[in-house]
């Protein structure tokens, strides 16, 4: 029988073929996709890493960037002159910001920059060329719109306002092309007494701060954002991120002449000086009389670091008990300080819980400083201590599932556990307080309850603050919350204020040559009798209702108890009472009549009231939109009858010559703060424009993940 063969093939072998032909047809068209999409990374990574290499060479010239990121003109230049006089427990502040215009178009300079806690700025002079224009306060809302009318007519014009209590903002309008405006502030801060030491910090730079929560009125369809003014965005949690995040920037980012301090400290504590000595700069000291006059060693330091001086009396001198007096526009204000004695030999078991922020602003010398001050801290632990050991950054892990005995082994667990902890990540400091203040369970040893504390190691560096300090008011319980600022420029408004709420007490840091005698101070008032339930009894009628802060909180060894009183004339006997720890009373009493005069005084009068009406709205004291109107207006009218700079007023100077020509345009300049000194590569912030190669960079980062993916499956295919 004859067969007969078809030269087709079958049905199913002939669509498996075209399958096999479409695949290599869709493969081919992924190919060349990914390939230019590759080619599109390359044209738009290559020029920044050719910016990045240029920062790396120290070029010095930080510039603007159009919006086809091409550099063009030199950034406003920066640089600032300290004068400080001190006088008793008192620091008077002359800032001089010097702004130069190095381009050839007219500027408006915006910047960012942070001033000691507590700081009350009370007078702001702007100079151009001859002409000295005096600042006045105003409401917050009517120097914004007086300054925006002044730049628009060309006038040069000056606004200074606070967005927190240690983060200022100065607004200059018209600096014209190669000159240079300066604006002078004058502010007072309080000095610093503890355990016979007398500390100063003046700040000259920040740590970019973490801004937690959802950003606000981004729309993800909408095209690239211009950056306004900072490299953060707001956020349901820090509204105000744009405002409180100034770009971050190496030294040799800028002109070599720009971004410098000089600073001249005279010391007049009203007893003699032994010693003048800093943690963070070299220092030349000159002694004449009483006095001490105080500069660097060098003639201009770099704004990258804190400077911080301490001075100690001379032996036997160290101060117990003081008062001041000053009238101001007719009105007596006496300012008392007395220091009790705790000396005991008593020590209480106690649970630690240490808390150590290891996110990515601790990185570099921040983290070695962290670790060896929770190490020392480690070493204080006693037989009948627990303890645990809590890090943070964008999640929150403890060592150990709650508070262990502090013995060898639990101990030796926890050395290798802090000795390989390591910085990255977010500042997510909420959990972290939950961790170590959540309820727990009271325990006793010997019948005694044993003392819950919690030492928190961080550099602060947060922008959501205030919901913080409501968190650790709502729980805290019967812990003590202790603050240990850690970095060369830590957010100290953060400390202080966190351990105000926590009933503990501060500390700062400032490298690793500086962690014994704080941390040895620290740990020392940790284990010793804390005075409570402390009264101030003003010999005057009536005189207590105006004395600030109304409230002296619990004092530890070696802490001064220090309030200040409206209306009352140097005469009778001041009484301080309190409770110590065995439930016996301690009394001191103090004569008025033995005042010396003092300066400033209604200043530190009026700052202690505002901050106490901005406490009970933060903690919620004040609550309903007519109390939070009521606060407004009560803060607003103590910073206009006083002169300083609060949340609702400001400092503004305005020139009433018009200097710019209509037709020149104005651009808008936000000047960089330096790297904090000690810190990683990471805390840069660059300023960003509004260009697509953000966009092309991920585009291009895909093109190459498919291209990489469609060769392993070519791969797979042919083997």
């Amino acid at each position: 029988m004859l067969r007969t063969y078809s030269l087709s093939m079958p049905a199913h072998r002939q669509s498996k073929r075209t399958t096999l032909l479409d695949r290599r047809r869709v493969r081919r068209i992924m190919e060349g996709v990914s390939l230019w999409l590759a080619m599109l990374l390359l044209l738009f990574v290559q020029p920044i890493f050719a910016e990045a290499n240029e920062r790396e060479q120290g070029v010095g010239q930080l510039r603007f960037v159009d919006n086809q990121g091409r550099a063009t003109e030199s950034a406003t230049l920066i640089n600032t002159d300290y004068q400080v006089d001190v006088t008793g427990l008192i620091a008077d502040v002359h800032l001089k910001q010097t702004f130069r215009n190095p381009s050839q178009n007219w500027r408006e300079a915006v910047f960012v920059f942070p001033l000691s806690e507590g700081a009350s700025v009370y007078g702001l002079t702007m100079t151009a060329g001859e002409r000295r224009i005096v600042g006045e306060i105003r409401e917050k809302a009517v120097a914004k719109k007086e300054y925006a009318k002044a730049k628009s007519e060309g006038r040069k014009a000056a606004r200074v306002e606070q967005q927190r209590p240690n983060l200022f903002t100065t607004h200059l309008a018209n600096i014209p092309p190669g000159e240079a405006i300066v604006v002078e502030l004058d502010y007072q801060q309080a000095v610093r007494y503890q355990s016979g030491l007398f500390e100063l910090r003046l700040p000259t730079t920040m740590t970019p701060r973490y801004m937690p929560g959802k950003p606000l009125n981004q729309n993800p369809f909408a095209g690239p954002r211009q950056w306004q003014g900072g490299w953060a965005t707001p956020t349901g949690e820090v509204p105000d991120a744009d405002k409180i995040s100034p770009f971050t920037v190496r030294r040799s980012d800028l002109q070599p002449d720009s971004h410098n301090a000089t600073v001249v400290m005279n010391i007049n504590a009203g007893l003699p000086v032994s010693r003048v000595s800093s943690p963070s700069h070299k220092l030349n000291s000159t002694w004449n009389g009483h006095s001490v006059e105080v500069t660097p060693e060098q003639t201009t330091i770099p704004m990258d670091r804190d400077m911080v001086v301490r001075w100690a009396p001379a032996r036997g001198m160290a101060p117990s008990a003081a008062v001041f007096q000053e009238q101001w526009q007719g009105e007596d204000y006496l300012m008392a300080m007395m220091i009790p004695g705790l000396e005991s030999e008593q020590r209480i078991a106690r649970e630690l819980v240490f808390v150590i922020d290891t996110s990515g602003s601790m990185a570099g010398e921040s983290i070695r400083q962290a670790r060896q001050s929770l190490m020392r801290g480690l070493g204080t632990l006693g037989p009948d201590d627990t303890f645990n050991v809590i890090q943070f950054n964008s999640q929150t892990a403890s060592l150990f599932m709650g508070s262990v005995p502090a013995n060898g082994n639990n101990l030796a667990r926890a050395h290798r556990y802090v000795r390989n902890l390591t910085a990255d990540g977010g500042t997510e400091m909420a959990p972290a307080l939950d961790a170590a203040l959540q309820d727990h369970r009271v325990e006793t040893v010997a019948g005694n309850q044993r003392l819950r504390q919690v030492v928190f190691i961080t550099d602060g560096s947060v922008g959501n603050e205030a919901a913080l300090f409501r968190q650790i008011r709502q729980q805290l319980g019967d812990t003590r919350l202790f603050t240990v600022g850690i970095g060369s420029a830590p957010n100290m408004h953060f400390m202080r204020e966190a351990a105000r709420y926590g009933r503990g007490t501060y500390t700062a840091i400032s490298s690793t040559s500086d962690v014994k005698r704080p941390l040895d101070e620290l740990f020392g008032k940790m284990e010793s009798p804390v005075l409570t339930d402390i009264q101030v009894d003003w010999p005057q009628s009536g005189a207590n209702q105006n004395a600030q802060p109304r409230r002296i909180g619990d004092l530890f060894l070696g802490e001064p108890m220090v309030q200040v009183v409206r209306g009352h004339q140097p005469n009778g006997r001041l009484t301080m009472s309190g409770r110590l720890p065995d439930g016996s009373q301690w009394t001191e009493t103090l004569n008025l009549e033995n005042a010396a005069l003092g300066s400033g005084l209604h200043r530190v009068w009026a700052r202690e009231q505002i901050d106490g009406l901005l406490a009970a709205r933060t903690l919620g004291q004040s609550k309903g939109e007519e109390s939070e109107t009521t606060v407004q207006a009560q803060v607003t009218a103590l910073g206009l009858e006083h002169q300083l700079i609060t949340p609702y007023t400001s400092f503004l100077a305005v020139d009433k010559t018009p200097a710019r020509p209509a037709e020149s345009a104005l651009t808008s300049d936000s000047v960089p703060t330096l790297l904090p000194a000690g810190s990683s590569a990471g805390m840069l912030r660059y300023p960003q424009t509004a260009t697509w190669a953000p966009l092309m960079q991920a585009l291009g980062l895909l093109g190459l993940m498919i291209s990489g993916a469609i060769g392993l499956l070519r791969r797979r295919v042919f083997v």
